[in-house]
């Protein structure tokens, strides 16, 4: 059985808008290519789809970045993706578009063989979290204060706690810390 990783750039106070935090540097930028070489699918919903495609693979096409960046956009790029989406239409060829019960099919690929699976919705955390699907939770802090933007569990209400072990933690340079936690069976 494959296993569900929400993975999430977060700062200080939780808030998990990409523009409010300083941008990964080599070091970082190496964990998140570990992250994919991990990966077998990408779950994206919708707006966090649009924030990373076409922006990486036009990188790896261009072959215009860093060298970490390049690492990073060529490991993701091939990745079969899956958006999910009740207004997206068209999306390239190694995507695609599931419109309804986004548990159904997260249950559907934890039965396929492979790698993880890497979901990336903060909207849709609480479902999948509700739903008992995710099985780790890499939180990766910021080493700064935001104030008032959205945090990732603002407004998050789970109908029983969902405990979680610390597994491993990693320090960067930088000052921003890796959390990962799994899922207590």
């Amino acid at each position: 059985m494959r296993k569900v990783m929400f993975a999430m750039n977060i700062s200080i106070d939780g808030c998990y808008d990409h523009t409010q935090i300083s941008p990964p540097d080599e070091e970082l930028m190496e964990y998140f290519v570990r992250l994919m070489q991990d990966t077998g699918v990408i779950v994206y919903g919708r707006k966090t789809y649009e924030l990373m495609v076409p922006y990486w693979p036009e990188i790896a096409e261009s072959r215009d970045g860093s060298p970490d960046e390049l690492a990073f956009a060529n490991v993701m790029t091939p990745i079969p993706k899956i958006v999910l989406s009740k207004t997206l239409k068209n999306v390239p060829e190694n995507t695609r578009i599931v419109s309804e019960n986004p548990e159904e099919l997260i249950r559907e690929l934890k039965q396929q063989s492979g790698k993880k699976i890497a979901f990336s919705s903060a909207s849709l955390l609480p479902r999948m979290l509700t739903a008992g699907l995710i099985d780790e939770l890499l939180l990766v802090v910021h080493p700064v204060l935001v104030g008032d933007h959205k945090r990732l569990f603002d407004n998050f209400i789970l109908p029983e706690n969902h405990n979680f072990k610390l597994e491993h933690t990693q320090l960067f340079k930088s000052g921003v810390i890796a959390l990962e936690y799994h899922k207590k069976e």
